[in-house]
């Protein structure tokens, strides 16, 4: 007995070290008690990033353009015979306990969507417009002191609190056929060096909120018991990496770092440039704070350019190794118009769009599928 304790000593400092040293490289999500299948996914899209970029798009499963709430659908599907990679959702107006998302989506249906998706081996993420806890109006409503009233000792701060138990609790509604928890990369202040919403740019200091983003997370997890999140550090287009990492809120409290871009005019030449830049700057944040870089959202709505996929979007994505793309809802007809960001059966671009799902670095749900994201 005298003999094995010195070995068995050795083996246990061994495996302390192991510990220590995949944590030092990153192979640990922020949060120290993430469960397994969140550990894994982590991993999984650390390493995915060599061999291609995910596809993503928001309320793929529940909408598309011309249809609404239809088993199996989705406009992506209708046009590739594939479903997107990844899976993105919205809570705004849960804090409300509204029976429905500010996109009209009902919650119950949403964790339907989130379990089917999950089930097929895709990535979910969530962002949630949360209203104005100081004004009671929308998040787009950027009154001075919103986000100091959030915060501990100020005056919205019990409303704030309230309505994070009730994001939590639908957070832990969210079970695999075994009771798993399923994982979300979370992206709450999305946006945040922007001011239209009441959290972001001008409408708060740095410092109020990179506390506000620290006691979210903290409430969430240790209060809360959550750990099935990675957090998405997430700002609008910038310019420098001054500017990107302005609202940071620190190494230890982020999973990802991403940024939301849209092209808004047909000057594809400038558009490129300019999400090529981003991209090369955000790649090199992520490198140096060994943090998972992605485009967290982008679009054109109506995709006027027949061959905006392969001769913009590709064009500007292909030499970057960023673990997924998202591209916005096709809420379909809306303000008088439509609104849509991935083709649909019929319109102009989506014989464009099978040439980008075939690039062998685009990758869909049946490619991840295969890689056993979970696992």
């Amino acid at each position: 007995m005298r003999k094995l304790l010195p070995k068995t000593l050795f083996m246990v400092l061994i495996l302390i070290h192991n510990a220590s040293l995949l944590n030092a490289q990153g192979n640990l999500p922020a949060d120290k008690k993430a469960t397994k299948e969140t550990i894994h996914l982590y991993q999984h899209l650390r390493q995915l990033r060599q061999k291609g970029i995910m596809f993503g798009h928001q309320d793929d499963l529940a909408y598309g353009v011309g249809w609404k709430y239809q088993d199996g659908r989705s406009d992506i599907k209708d046009v590739t015979g594939d479903y997107p990679a990844v899976y993105g959702w919205e809570l705004g107006h849960l804090e409300l306990d509204s029976a429905v998302n500010i996109d009209s989506v009902p919650f119950d249906k949403m964790r339907h969507y989130i379990r089917e998706g999950y089930d097929r081996g895709g990535v979910i993420t969530i962002s949630w417009h949360l209203h104005n806890p100081l004004t009671g109006k929308t998040a787009w409503d950027p009154a001075p002191g919103s986000v100091a009233s959030a915060l501990p000792g100020g005056t919205s701060h019990e409303l704030y609190v309230k309505w994070l138990d009730k994001l939590a609790d639908f957070f832990l509604s969210l079970k695999g056929e075994n009771g798993e928890f399923i994982p979300v990369i979370f992206r709450p202040f999305h946006e945040l060096n922007g001011s239209w919403f009441w959290w972001g740019g001008k409408n708060s200091t740095p410092p109020e909120l990179i506390q506000l983003y620290r006691f979210t997370e903290t409430y969430l997890r240790d209060t809360r018991n959550i750990h099935h999140l990675l957090y998405a550090y997430n700002t609008d287009r910038f310019q420098t990496r001054e500017e990107y990492l302005e609202r940071y809120p620190g190494d230890e409290w982020v999973d990802l770092v991403g940024f939301d871009i849209y092209q808004r005019t047909y000057e594809n030449e400038k558009f490129i440039a300019e999400l090529d830049q981003a991209l090369t700057t955000l790649e090199t944040i992520a490198k140096e704070k060994d943090k998972i870089p992605a485009l967290t959202e982008f679009g054109y709505n109506g995709i006027p350019d027949p061959q905006w996929w392969t001769n913009v979007l590709w064009k500007s994505i292909q030499s970057h190794q960023i673990s997924y793309v998202l591209g916005w809802r096709n809420a379909g007809f809306r303000n008088k118009g439509f609104e849509y960001y991935v083709p649909y059966k019929g319109q102009a671009s989506a014989d464009n769009f099978i040439q980008f799902y075939k690039e062998p670095r685009s990758l869909f749900q049946k490619d991840v599928a295969r890689k056993k994201l979970y696992q």
